[in-house]
C-alpha cells in the first residue's frame, strides 16, 4: 500500500523478551520455506486460509494452532482491534536477504504490513525507497510496499519478525497520520511521549478478528473502475512512457471498465455471466504489449503489464470463492 513516508513507526512498544520465550518452542521443522523459494526466508503461519499451513491470501482466514500456543502473541495481534489478513512469523536467516522488489498484487491494493521485530540486531537493515532503518526489538512499524524495498541481514544471527497484514479501520489510519510527521528519527522526547507499552497480561483472553471476505467471486464495477483509474494515473504520471501506447492502454482500461459494469448489471455473480467476464478479461490481456515493460510506473519502475495482470485481470474473477458468498442455509 502507498504511504506518505517510506516508514512510519506506530506508537506501540511490545515485550520482545516475552515474544522470544514463546517462539522458542518452534523447531526448524515448523518453519515453512518462502513460496518463491527465496533462500533463507522462512515463515510460520499465524493467520491463514482456514487456519492451516499455507501461504494463501484469498478466502476465509483463521488463526492457526501455532498462534494458539502463544498467549502473548495473541494479545499483541488482538491489541490493534483490526480485522487481520494473512499474518506470519517471518525468519530471515543469518547472512540472507529479501531481494529488492515491489508488492503490487491485488492483496496489496488495500492492505498494509505491520512489522514487530522479535529477534534482531543492528546489522539487520530494512531499505524502502530512499530510506534505510533498523527496526529495534519490540517496536512497531509499517512501510510503503509500493516503493522498492529490501531487507539485508548482514549478521550471524537469524532475524524473526511478527508480521501482520490488515486493511485498517479509520481509527488505525488516524493513528498513522498522527505518526507520519515524526519520520524515522526518534525525535525524543516528542516521539517517546507517544509510545504506549503493551505488557504481557497472563490469563487475559485475546480477541482476534480475521478476514472472511477478501476477494469477491466477481469484482464489483466500482472497485474495478477505481483500480483501472489508478493504473491509468500510473501510466500518465511517467513522462518517459510512449505517448501513443499510453493512450492505447488508457482507452483499453476505460473500455474494459465500462464493459465490466455493463456485464455486472446484467449478471452480477450469476454463473450465466462467468464466460462473458472471462472473455472480457482474456481479450484485454491479449491486447497488452508483448514487452512487459513497454510502459513503466514512474515511482517504482515496475512494468505496467504485470501490475495490470495481478491487480486487475487476475483479481477480477474468482468464482471458486462463490461458496464463501452464498448462505448455505438458503
Amino acid at each position: 500500500m502507498k504511504l506518505a513516508q517510506p516508514f512510519v513507526r506506530l506508537p506501540y512498544q511490545f515485550d520482545a523478551l516475552q515474544l522470544q520465550s514463546e517462539i522458542a518452542q518452534f523447531s526448524d521443522a515448523d518453519w515453512m520455506e518462502h513460496p518463491s523459494k527465496l533462500a533463507g526466508n522462512l515463515a510460520i503461519p499465524l493467520v491463514s486460509l482456514n487456519g492451516e499451513r499455507n501461504n494463501d491470501f484469498d478466502g476465509p482466514m483463521a488463526t492457526t494452532p501455532e498462534l494458539h500456543s502463544c498467549d502473548y502473541m495473541q494479545q499483541v495481534m488482538g491489541s490493534f482491534g483490526e480485522v487481520l489478513a494473512r499474518s506470519r512469523l517471518m525468519r530471515l536467516n543469518a547472512g540472507a536477504e529479501v531481494s529488492e522488489h515491489v508488492d503490487f498484487n491485488y492483496h496489496w491494493y488495500s492492505r498494509v504490513r505491520i512489522h514487530i521485530p522479535i529477534i534482531t540486531n543492528p546489522q539487520v537493515i530494512f531499505h524502502c525507497g530512499d530510506q534505510a532503518i533498523h527496526m529495534r526489538a519490540g517496536e512497531c512499524w509499517i512501510f510503503d510496499s509500493w516503493r522498492r524495498h529490501k531487507v539485508i541481514n548482514a549478521s550471524d544471527q537469524d532475524r524473526v519478525h511478527l508480521v501482520i497484514d490488515t486493511s485498517g479501520s479509520s481509527r488505525f489510519w488516524q493513528t498513522v497520520r498522527e505518526m507520519e510527521s515524526f519520520g524515522v528519527q526518534d525525535m525524543a522526547p516528542q516521539l517517546q511521549a507517544k509510545i504506549n507499552a503493551y505488557p504481557y497480561r497472563p490469563g487475559q483472553p485475546a480477541n482476534i478478528k480475521t478476514e472472511r471476505y477478501n476477494i469477491a467471486p466477481v469484482m464489483a464495477p466500482g472497485e474495478f473502475e477505481a483500480i483501472a483509474n489508478e493504473l491509468i494515473a500510473a501510466i500518465e504520471n511517467n513522462p518517459e512512457n510512449d505517448s501513443q501506447l499510453s493512450i492505447r492502454y488508457k482507452n483499453l482500461l476505460l473500455s474494459l471498465a465500462k464493459d465490466w459494469r455493463e456485464t455486472w448489471h446484467m449478471y452480477g455473480y450469476e454463473e450465466a455471466g462467468w464466460a462473458k467476464y472471462r472473455a472480457l478479461l482474456g481479450r484485454a490481456a491479449s491486447q497488452l504489449d508483448a514487452n512487459p515493460r513497454a510502459l513503466v510506473n514512474g515511482s517504482n519502475q515496475v512494468g505496467l503489464n504485470p501490475i495490470i495482470m495481478q491487480r486487475l485481470i487476475h483479481a477480477a474473477l474468482n468464482v471458486e470463492q462463490m461458496g464463501a458468498y452464498i448462505n448455505k442455509n438458503n
